[in-house]
Order: C-alpha cells, then sequence, then structure tokens
C-alpha cells in the first residue's frame, strides 16, 4: 500500500507576497518626464541664444547652464539648428493658440484685432516670443526655414483678416489691409528686441498701451467719442459755496 502525501491545503496557505515594484515608470509619466527636460533645454538655450546670439553659444555652454553634461544633450536633439528651429517653434505654437482661441469668442473685426495685438504684446516680452523676431531663419536647415516663413505668413494673415472683418462690418474705417497689418505688425515685432525685464512698465502695461496706440486711429468711433456719448450721473450740488468743512468768508449779510 503506497504511502500516504500529506498534501499541503491551498486554503490555509500563506499568501503570495507581491511582486516588487518595476524599476521602470509608467510610460506616460516617462515621457511627461521626457518632455519636461526637453523643454528645460529649450528655455535654457533661448535665454542663451538672446542674450549671446545664436552663433556665439556653444551646446557646452547650454549643457553647463542645466549642469549636465554635452552628451546628455543629445538625447533630446540632434543638433544646434534643432534646439534653435523648436526654441522658434515654441513661440509660433503660443501665437496660434492665442488666435485660436480669439477665432472661438467671436467679436468684430476691431475686437479681434484688440485681442490679438494684446496677447501678440504680451508674448513678445517672453523668450519664446522674442525668438520669433530675433533669431535668423538663414540659420535654420530649409525644411525647418520654410515651416517658419510659413508661420510667419499665417500670423501677418490673421492681422489682415481681421481688419479686412472691421472694415466690412464697420468696426474699422475703410484702410488697405496689407498696410495698416505691416505697420501693426512692424511696431508689434520690435518690442521683442527692445524690451526689458526690469524696465519700468511689466507686460501687460505696455499691452494695454499699445493696443489703445495701434487701434484707436483704426476704430471708426474712437473711446473718446464713446465715453462722450455715455450718458453721466447728474451731480449734486451744494446749498452754499465754498467747500464742505471751510468757513465761509467775506463781506455781507446771510
Amino acid at each position: 500500500m503506497p504511502a500516504r502525501v500529506n498534501r499541503p491545503n491551498m486554503d490555509s496557505a500563506p499568501p503570495v507576497p507581491p511582486s516588487s515594484p518595476s524599476p521602470w515608470l509608467p510610460f506616460e509619466s516617462r515621457r511627461r518626464a521626457r518632455d519636461e527636460k526637453r523643454e528645460a533645454v529649450l528655455r535654457a538655450a533661448v535665454q542663451l541664444f538672446l542674450e549671446q546670439g545664436y552663433h556665439r553659444v556653444t551646446l557646452n555652454e547650454v549643457a553647463e547652464r542645466l549642469n549636465i553634461t554635452k552628451p546628455a544633450l543629445y538625447n533630446y536633439f540632434r543638433s544646434k539648428d534643432e534646439i534653435l528651429f523648436e526654441c522658434w517653434s515654441m513661440g509660433a505654437e503660443l501665437v496660434d493658440s492665442v488666435i485660436t482661441e480669439i477665432n472661438a469668442g467671436g467679436g468684430s473685426g476691431l475686437s479681434k484685432l484688440r485681442k490679438l495685438v494684446h496677447a501678440y504684446t504680451a508674448l513678445m516680452a517672453t523668450d519664446f516670443g522674442a525668438s520669433l523676431v530675433r533669431f535668423d531663419l538663414r540659420d535654420l536647415a530649409e525644411r525647418n526655414a520654410a515651416v517658419a516663413r510659413a508661420a510667419k505668413k499665417r500670423i501677418d494673415a490673421t492681422f489682415r483678416r481681421y481688419i479686412a472683418a472691421g472694415t466690412a462690418d464697420g468696426s474699422i474705417k475703410p484702410c488697405d489691409p496689407k498696410l495698416a497689418a505691416f505697420a501693426i505688425a512692424g511696431a508689434l515685432n520690435w518690442i521683442g528686441h527692445w524690451y526689458q525685464r526690469d524696465g519700468e512698465l511689466s507686460p501687460t502695461e505696455i499691452a494695454d498701451e499699445f493696443t489703445v496706440r495701434l487701434t484707436e486711429g483704426l476704430a471708426t468711433e474712437s473711446r473718446q467719442q464713446i465715453t462722450k456719448k455715455t450718458p453721466r450721473a447728474p451731480q449734486r450740488r451744494n446749498s452754499t459755496r465754498g467747500t464742505i468743512g471751510k468757513k465761509r468768508t467775506g463781506g455781507g449779510t446771510g
């Protein structure tokens, strides 16, 4: 008779300890971390390019500012001109985002133009915004330069479209949309050259001022005319002359 074998009771067996957590981050977390590191490289690079000029900056200097090695940069970008293009693209994407939001909001041509002028002015006071006008497209590979030229044309076309829409809906005086767009864009683009972070005015204050200065002459009805047409609340007159709190002086009988 075969010997009886005692089999373990599976119900009473101790639980199997969970497997050790994977040393690798989930895919989405790894991609997010990589994107953050790429953006950190771009932020350091765009600052150096604007401070010293593209040709004077080396990848060693970019790496030193990030406290990493130069070979580590090649994990994210293949070349210096690719970094330049990506910096430019960051600025262009910010403008595209603004235009998309304005188009979704509706409004008159003048209203859209003022929104674009205000947002574009504020963007010119940022590093990525300034890269749109400070970088020389001739430093880009031809394929990337073609992309950048096409993006510039889209931005210019948007200014013209808003101005033309304003003349059509009556919010903007009859004018040449092309010339008006050139005048406005020329003034706005120059902000990227002269703006200083330690200046007296904030980007918002500059944007407020430029929005008024660059669109007031185009508007069919100026802000001053609107103010004059707005009825004012009647002012109460004091029963006695003079300023309250001061004793009346002078002769005469009361």
